[in-house]
């Protein structure tokens, strides 16, 4: 399994906007993506606008479709001026 962890810092203004639209975009690529397994979506206890995602995906196949849905393009063309900055690490998921 391929897992991809972004860390994001949202403006504060935007914090809301953002959540809703990026909870939007992980229900979707859950519901449409066969190689999308989980989508998890959290926040700092005290900072929404520090937001954290983990995802799994078949393989690193599955994750560059979802990068190239239309549901991921909307959602990042949406949110691409919410984001002060943005931290994405890809990983191998060891099952031994």
């Amino acid at each position: 399994m391929y897992v991809v962890t972004v860390r994001f810092a949202i403006k504060p203004e935007f914090a809301d906007a953002f959540l809703r639209a990026v909870q939007s975009n992980a229900r979707t690529s859950l519901e449409r993506e066969p190689g999308c397994h989980r989508f998890d979506v959290a926040t700092g206890d005290a900072v929404h606008s520090d937001v954290f995602l983990y995802e799994v995906y078949t393989d690193r196949a599955a994750f560059e479709a979802h990068l190239a849905s239309a549901h991921f393009k909307a959602f990042d063309a949406e949110a691409a001026d919410w984001v002060a900055a943005k931290d994405v690490a890809c990983f191998h998921l060891r099952d031994d």
